[in-house]
This record gives C-alpha cells, structure tokens and sequence, in this order.
C-alpha cells in the first residue's frame, strides 16, 4: 500500500504522551524525504495539556518550503499554530528532524551528523524538564519550579490569552516568499501595524490611550486587549464585543490585519469577532503596487498609456525607479486619492502642495508624496514615500492629493488624462453595474409581488 509522506508521518507519531511533560534525555526523531513534495507537511504530536478541547499541543514538525524542508518545534491550540520555533530563522535539513532534551537542560533540534538548527541555550542552569502550560507557554522549569526559558518571550505572529508583552516588543508576519512583512508593535503612546520591507517602515493603524498615557506593556485577557502604565494600571483596552472569552490575538500573514478570535462551540473552530481593519480598501496590500483601491473595493491601475499600451490593463509597476542615476522627473498628481500608509518620520505639516511636491523631486529616492489640507482649520501635512503602495480613492472634496514621482514629460503629455480617464471611467462602470443590479433585483420583486394580485383580480373577474 502506497502511503503519501503526510500520511505516513500522521499514522506514525500522531499520538503523543498525554502527560505535558518531558524530562531530561528525551529525543524524538523524523525522518525527511529523500525527494521533495510540494506542500508536504508533517508532525508528530508529543505532548498535551490536559483541559477540555480546543487544547494545547506541542508538536515536532517538517515542511516543505522554498524547496528544502525545514524543521521546528510547533504549539498547537487545536488545529491553530500559535507558536513555531522557526518563525524568525528557519532550520533547513536533510535526512531528520532531530528533537532532544540534553542531560544538561539544552532544548535542541539537530540534523545529520549533530548539526545544531536550533536551541534554547539553557545548559548548565539546572533545568529538569520540559512542560507546556494551559495558557500554552512552553517553559523550561528547574527542580524548584523557577522558569528558565519560555516561548512567551519570543512571540510570532499569535499572542495567547495572559501572555504579556512589553514596549518595545512586536508580533510578524511570516516572511516566507515575501519582501513584505506586517507587524503589531508596541510603542509607548500606542499600539499600531506597521507594513515593513528593506529599511522602510509604514504604519497602517494604530490605537492610542486617551490623554496621552504612556504604556508599559500590555496583556490579553478574557475581554480585550488592555493596555498598563508604568505603575500597571489599566489605562486602555480594545474591547471584546461579545460575551465569548477570547483565547488569541492573531497578525494575519496574508492582509495584515490583526483580529481577536473566540471558540465557537456552535461550529467547532474559532472565529474572529474583532478586526483592527474592517474596510477592504483599508489593508496596506488591498491591491498590488501602482493600483489604487476604488470606492467599490476594486482594483484599478496608474496606467501611463502610450501608443503602444493604450490597450493594455496592467499596471505600470516601477514607473519612479531610477531617478537616482540622473533621469529627469515631475510629479504625476491624483486629486482625491490617500494612502492608508505613514510614515512620522517624514511627516511635515504647514507645508504648502508646491513645497511638499519639489520635496520629493530632490530627493532622488522618493517615489510619491501625500499631501492634506483641512480648509476650515487650515492644517497642511505633507507625507513622503519611497513606494508606491496602500493607495485608496477618497471622497471628492476630502482635501487629499496624491503624487506620484514619473518620467519628465509623462503627465504633460497624456498620463493625468489617460489615468483620470482609466480610473474613473472603470470606477462609474463598476457603480453604474452595481446600481443596475439592485435596482432591476428591486423591480423584479415589486414584478413577482404585484403577479399574485394580479392573478387574484383576473380570477375574481
């Protein structure tokens, strides 16, 4: 019988001591394929807390990434990861998966020929055993029962329920086949997430504490997120809405939005009942780079049409590169179109559209500016960026002006017209065809109601 290597791994090591306990001198090994799978993926559950379903599992686990397989130690609550080793650093092995806990309190994962991917680094600090705990921190414990290594203090993309973390500490994404990575960062006014690629860093929402407290650290508990000052008090919270205790948080690897997630009992698995982001529109990547998201949550491109092109529907991707080496430039202006992206460290206010656009003509690097003007209190900010990313269409009359770095002569010649044209043109056919829907879906029903009337009189008659 020719069994696949997922199943294969899954029959063989799917049940683990039921005791959250592992001692000194512990090892559990998996094999690797000699070839690879594509999407193969397989664990060995090792141990278990002991609480009603969903429950916490530690996991040894290979997967198939970037075509070698990496190996790393996993906690599960029910079929959720909420913590891998490997999130930050992965270890890439052939042949095994080596899992051990040295006779002198080492946590390790080895490869072939004792090659050490990873370990806690805990020898010689009397550690005697392994243990996961119902909040679903694996700690290492002495035989006085004093904590010498936990996975609370290296979060990923999950923060559990009573884990605590600390200014200046974060939540990633996975960075697996992406120059992108979105965190959930702690900073000492607020909490906010951030899109992040290079050295460039762009802020996307945030949540302050009213008056201007500071925060220490913060904790998820049954009912939120709270927020702590300096003397641990509760100075802010992002609240449940419903009455379900929450068991994560979660940074979302594909969208970057951060949600709270409860269990659902009714359909046995968890669901999110709070999203930081509840607009397409509003996630950084809504669409892909020189698109901007419409006001129908759709996906329309900066299209700098030629004779050539003037067909095409592809984004223009890039249009502000090399401007370093010397090529002329001027700035491509959108009128009502924002950016969910920020960035305080170039943030310049009482700065007029002028000043804030030959800003970013001098500066080599800088691919698009946002640019804001209140009129009724007459407050001006000018906003520089090194990509062109996050763009959304805004209500006319909002005050928002985007512009985009493109070659010199570009926008003279046909670019604003082509792109208003193409923008506006694909937003009023989306709307035009939404309106034309609902109202023939209206007419349609107000048909189907006056027929039985109708039939009812013919009848009578």
């Amino acid at each position: 019988m020719n069994l696949s290597p997922f199943i294969f791994f899954s029959l063989l090591f799917h049940y683990g001591s039921s005791e959250p306990i592992i001692h000194l001198g512990y090892q559990l090994s998996l094999a690797v394929p000699a070839e690879y799978h594509v999407g193969f993926t397989g664990k060995a559950y090792i141990i278990q807390t002991n609480q009603t379903a969903p429950n916490f599992r530690l996991a040894l686990g290979v997967e198939a990434i970037d075509g070698k397989y990496s190996c790393s130690l996993q906690v599960f609550l029910g079929d959720v990861k909420v913590w891998d080793s490997g999130h930050y650093s992965r270890f890439y092995t052939t042949e095994k998966c080596l899992l051990e806990l040295t006779q002198d309190g080492d946590l390790r994962l080895k490869g072939p020929k004792d090659q050490v991917g990873w370990k806690t680094g805990t020898s010689g600090q009397d550690v005697e055993r392994l243990k996961i705990l119902r909040t679903g921190n694996l700690v290492l414990m002495d035989s006085l029962n004093k904590t010498k290594w936990q996975s609370f203090n290296f979060p990923t993309d999950v923060m559990l329920w009573g884990q605590r973390l600390n200014v200046a500490t974060r939540l990633t994404s996975s960075q697996d086949n992406s120059s992108f990575v979105y965190s959930f960062e702690i900073d000492y006014n607020r909490v906010a997430l951030y899109l992040n690629t290079d050295k460039l860093k762009y802020s996307y929402w945030e949540f302050k504490p009213s008056m201007n407290r500071n925060i220490t650290f913060i904790k998820l508990g049954s009912k939120g997120l709270d927020l702590f000052d300096i003397k641990c008090k509760k100075i802010a919270r992002i609240p449940s809405p419903k009455s379900h205790p929450i068991r994560f948080l979660a940074l979302n690897n594909e969208t970057g939005n951060l949600g709270l997630y409860y269990y659902s009992d009714e359909k046995a698995k968890f669901a999110a009942f709070f999203h930081a982001l509840n607009s397409t529109c509003d996630l950084p990547m809504a669409c892909r780079s020189y698109g901007i998201c419409t006001l129908s949550n759709a996906c329309s491109c900066i299209q700098l049409s030629t004779k050539e092109d003037e067909e095409s529907s592809e984004c223009t991707e890039e249009i502000s590169g090399g401007f370093c080496g010397g090529k002329e430039a001027e700035m491509l202006e959108l009128e009502n179109v924002g950016s969910v992206l920020k960035d305080d460290h170039t943030k310049m206010v009482n700065i007029s559209k002028e000043a804030c656009k030959n800003l970013c003509l001098q500066d080599c690097k800088c691919a698009s500016t946002l640019y804001f003007r209140n009129t009724s209190s007459n407050v001006q900010q000018c906003y520089l960026y090194r990509l062109v990313l996050g763009l959304k269409q805004l209500e006319k009359g909002t005050g928002f002006s985007y512009m985009v770095k493109v070659p010199k002569g570009t926008a003279e010649n046909n670019g604003q017209h082509n792109l208003k044209k193409w923008v506006f043109i694909l937003v009023g056919a989306i709307d035009g065809l939404i309106i034309l829907i609902v109202v023939g879906g209206v007419g349609y029903w107000m048909v189907q109601k006056r027929n039985p009337t109708l039939h009812s009189e013919a009848a009578t008659s």
